[in-house]
């Protein structure tokens, strides 16, 4: 194994795009590592460090001497260099005074290229993209997550249709990676207390353009060969092996940023894995000499929480008994009991059993918390709305930010050379235009079409040399599958699926009715086929049940060569899949998809979404962009929704998918598609963006906890004092306020259509000034079959004092005209320091 070698002079620009995943996103700094030895380039997963290693020395002398390669080498190396230097970043631009502030962004997984393989899905994809454009936009964030040695498997299809994982050590010296070292160059360790033993971790760092990320690594000399693999691979291992990884990431993870003299303003926890966090941080306060009650209230007011999974049984919790076996010592350090530790996590589950919810835990431990779709929002405020008690469920303090892609990671170069030459070359700087992107419609629609088409034959070629290697393994097995020969034809309408395989994402529905399916697939005027892709987890049966039912169908007469499962789904593989396939098909049982975001990867190549309003699609289907299969209805019955969606589903491609690919002009062009997948780009491109995702989180949470930390911290930590004292004093008052509707005619709670009238209470505040809460009326429909569905919130001014702590408070309101309404009159805390109005959690009632 090479692990160091002596590069050409000329080529040491090589050496440093090497070390930095700027390169995964910029298909020209790839591209030269590649025109050297396109063979072992994919061979080595586009791993420029594992290249450079092994590349012949031979061809590098012959490229060290082609000065045209040179000058296209030393002109990326100046882009990357000239991008490292920028001081004009949009968060330099708007937030010039928090550009010494940092966000830690913590995560269980991120996939930010293939070559650095620490991820399993979904949740490790956002991650790396989310980190990518926090580079991109200038924003100063850390990322913290764990090594994993075996990282998640890579997978294989045996001859029978099953999946078959393979787990193979990595060795970090063949990664973008760098030991972390101290001042004596040795490496940096941290520790954390596991049961009886303290448990040594190092950390590697990776750089991601102007950012950090740094990953956790237990395997450590010091450590006990079984806790030297408490990181060794993703999702894997039992319930201990889990706490053990959240232990280290979320607790480990702050000391690594405290050894390394990093103090983030905010703590971004992505997913539940990582919110003992939030303990550490309370421990460091406590450790200091601050309270308990004041310690929590600063970890709250500079925490963020993204929840991403809409069902309950999906959060991560674990038995008070496990709980208790780790962390009994650390709840003591916190100066808590048993029962109030317990009291941070406690959460009863679906089957009314009680359990320690590191969801829970990072509520508690969160002003701010968001989930990832405008539906899951909605979900998420439903599901943990007794986490917030008299909170009405649409005010529940869960928001939710939209996720979305970084573009320049997932879009083709061919489409790069499509829009720079019709748009220009500055569109990486207007990827939140929504304007700029009308201008896709400028490019003719037969070069749009063309550039579509060699795309899926970029695809096709390169599928097929992966299909090739699973027939070689083969060879000596029967297996009926179709030869190369006969999957892939670049020519016909090509639909894909590929995501994690979990039976809530139907992945067979589609052949609900097979002889259907089989005379949409083999129209012999208009044929089409379906490409597969996708890992199910290694425990579950169900997932892997799918991989193998489609496998046999691609054996099956009438779908032969027209179904097509590609085997070891990756990021490489998933470029391919959304850059050919003309449609992308996502049928998730609805709500149960958080937000999904393959589809949101294909438009930026020209495709088109076929999907369940679930998810990220609602927000982007506009009727013109795509296709809605079914409604936005659920049905109890599992059976009546499968069958109402496949009908649905063979209904839009029979009338409306195939024919709109396969009417062509005259000129041989269908312009029906190209419509509407120009509708599709231009309308996805800005909204479903990272780099308007990552805006969105700096503006709605980052930002204001940088300058909440900043107020809360000033003078040391006096503001948070002053901000304590604030809420103790409306706490110890709350129970005495009393509120009564003024006795004037106004006690008929119920407004007929378009009635307009005149409301007034009498609020006694016990010594509250009025500015110390707000007083609110709130309109909803006398017939809503649940409260607060559509509720309406007027604020009621004060009228005058009356005496003593009484105050009258009243406005007059008009009903709406669509029916009978009924009103409630409430007060909650007001303070323009809350990050959010019930932050208190105090709220009362007129009723």
């Amino acid at each position: 194994m090479k692990e160091h070698r002596i590069i050409p002079e000329s080529l040491q620009a090589l050496q440093a795009l090497s070390k930095n995943l700027w390169y995964s996103w910029h298909s020209d700094a790839q591209q030269l590592f590649e025109e050297i030895d396109p063979q072992l380039w994919n061979f080595a997963e586009r791993n420029p460090v594992v290249f450079l290693q092994d590349v012949d020395s031979s061809k590098l002398e012959k490229f060290a001497a082609d000065q045209s390669y040179l000058d296209r080498l030393n002109k990326v190396y100046q882009e990357f260099t000239d991008y490292l230097a920028l001081n004009k970043t949009p968060f330099k631009e708007h937030f010039p005074e928090l550009s010494d502030h940092v966000v830690a962004y913590f995560s269980a997984e991120f996939g930010v290229h293939e070559s650095l393989p620490n991820y399993a899905g979904g949740l490790g994809i956002l991650a790396g993209d989310h980190s990518k454009s926090a580079s991109d936009l200038g924003l100063p964030l850390v990322a913290v997550g764990l090594f994993y040695k075996h990282a998640y498997f890579s997978q294989e299809i045996d001859a029978d249709g099953n999946q078959i994982e393979k787990y193979e050590a990595l060795n970090p010296n063949r990664l973008p990676l760098s030991l972390v070292t101290d001042s004596e160059g040795k490496p940096l360790l941290v520790s954390v207390f596991l049961k009886d033993r303290d448990v040594y971790i190092k950390i590697w760092k990776a750089e991601i353009g102007r950012n950090l990320m740094f990953l956790l690594d237990s395997d450590v000399e010091q450590n006990s060969e079984a806790d030297r693999n408490i990181t060794s691979a993703l999702y894997g291992g039992s319930r201990e092996t889990r706490i053990k990884q959240e232990i280290i990431i979320g607790i480990g993870g702050v000391r690594a940023l405290r050894a390394m003299n990093i103090d983030p303003s905010v703590v971004h926890m992505n997913e539940g894995h990582s919110a003992f966090s939030g303990l550490e941080r309370l421990r460091e306060l406590i450790e200091r000499g601050m309270s308990f009650e004041n310690a929590i209230e600063f970890v709250r007011n500079t925490s963020l929480f993204t929840t991403h999974t809409p069902i309950p049984a999906g959060n991560e919790a674990f038995e008070f008994d496990l709980i208790r076996d780790y962390f009994e010592p650390f709840w003591k350090q916190l100066s808590l009991s048993e029962e109030q530790f317990f009291d941070l996590g406690r959460n009863v589950n679906e089957h009314q059993h009680e359990n320690f919810s590191l969801t829970v835990l990072a509520l508690n431990l969160s002003s701010m918390a968001n989930g990832v779709s405008k539906i899951h929002g909605e979900v998420s405020r439903a599901m943990w709305k007794h986490t917030y008690p008299g909170i009405p469920e649409p005010e529940v303090p869960i928001g939710h930010i939209t996720n979305g892609i970084h573009t320049e990671t997932w879009i083709h170069p061919l489409m790069i050379e499509l829009i720079e030459e019709y748009l220009g070359k500055d569109w990486r700087d207007h990827l939140r235009d929504p304007e700029y992107w009308n201008k896709i419609d400028s490019i003719p629609d037969d070069v749009f079409w063309q550039t579509m088409q060699n795309m899926r034959k970029a695809m096709a070629d390169f599928l097929r040399a992966q299909y090739v290697k699973r027939l070689n393994r083969y060879r000596n097995i029967k297996h009926n599958l179709p030869g190369p020969e006969e999957i892939l034809n670049p020519e016909i309408l090509t639909i894909g699926f590929a995501r994690r395989f979990a039976p809530y994402k139907r992945a067979t529905l589609i052949f609900r009715d097979p002889d259907r399916l089989k005379r949409i697939l083999n129209n012999p005027e208009r044929p089409m086929q379906i490409l597969f892709a996708g890992k199910a987890h290694p425990h579950n049966d169900a997932g892997k049940k799918l991989i193998r039912t489609i496998n046999h169908f691609a054996k099956e007469e009438g779908f032969r060569g027209k179904i097509v499962f590609i085997e070891g789904y990756s990021m490489n593989i998933s470029r391919a899949l959304i850059s050919g396939c003309d449609v992308w098909l996502n049928n998730p049982r609805r709500p149960l998809e958080a937000s999904g975001t393959s589809g949101q990867k294909v438009p930026v190549n020209g495709g088109v979404n076929l999907s369940v309003l679930d998810g990220w699609w609602p927000e982007a289907f506009n009727g013109k962009n795509g296709w809605a299969i079914g409604g936005e209805v659920e049905y109890p019955n599992p059976e009546v929704q499968d069958r109402k969606d496949a009908e649905s589903l063979y209904e839009i491609l029979e009338n409306e998918v195939v024919p709109s690919f396969y009417d062509r002009g005259s000129d041989g062009i269908p312009h029906r598609w190209v419509a509407i997948a120009k509708e599709s780009f231009k309308t996805i491109i800005h909204q479903f963006s990272t780099h308007r995702m990552v805006w969105e989180y700096t503006e709605k949470y980052y930002v204001p906890g940088m300058k909440q930390g900043e107020r809360l911290k000033k003078n040391n930590f006096q503001g948070l004092e002053k901000h304590i004292q604030w809420i103790n004093s409306v706490r110890s008052k709350w129970q005495n306020i009393r509120m009564h509707l003024l006795a004037n005619g106004d006690e008929n709670r119920i407004f007929s259509a378009g009635e307009e009238r005149e409301i007034n209470v009498i609020v006694y505040l016990d010594g509250l000034k009025p500015d110390d809460v707000a007083v609110e009326l709130i309109m909803e429909r006398q017939d809503a079959l649940t409260r607060f569905q559509n509720m309406e919130i007027f604020a009621m001014p004060l009228i005058k004092h009356i005496d003593k702590g009484t105050y009258q408070f009243g406005l007059k309101v008009k009903a709406k005209t669509d029916g009978a309404y009924r009103f409630d009159c409430r007060i909650v805390p007001n303070n323009p320091n809350l990050l959010h109005r019930h932050d208190t959690h105090l709220i009362m009632w007129l009723d």
